[in-house]
């Protein structure tokens, strides 16, 4: 059995191959996934599990280099936006870097999500609760 933190094999699975600069999206229960996106989807039921338990379970085994956001979390959810930025703060202090914040429109963070290697999708409700981060390396 798996002794790391994830036991989602379909996570575990894509974070171990990524690649330097490769990107996945967590998101909330509502943000559209493109039809071409592997979708991993671990959403329950309306809060379950929440995004920041998912980008915390996520980051555990996941080398950070950046985190791209729509701009309208900063308006429209301040506190977990704030919630987020401390998170991500704290896990650039464990992996030795700071990790660099970037905003785009919402219509474009939607777009961008096609890059992406997948789409996990959490049990959020709330607006704008979603993140793409891109890989970095460990050395």
């Amino acid at each position: 059995m798996k002794k790391g933190v994830l036991l989602n094999s379909d996570v575990s699975a894509v974070i171990s191959r990524l690649g330097h600069t490769d990107q996945i999206t967590i998101c909330d229960a509502g943000l559209p996934i493109p039809a071409a996106a592997q979708r991993i989807d671990l959403a329950l039921t309306q809060g379950i599990p929440t995004f920041l338990q998912v980008v915390e379970a996520v980051t555990q085994e996941m080398q950070v280099e950046s985190a791209l956001l729509a701009e309208e979390i900063v308006k429209q959810n301040p506190l977990l936006h704030e919630a987020l930025l401390i998170q991500l703060g704290q896990l650039g202090q464990l992996q030795g870097n700071t990790i660099s914040i970037g905003y785009i429109s919402h219509s474009d963070f939607k777009v961008k999500t096609e890059h992406s290697r997948a789409v996990i999708r959490s049990g959020e409700c709330s607006p704008y609760a979603n993140v793409i981060l891109c890989s970095g390396v460990t050395f």
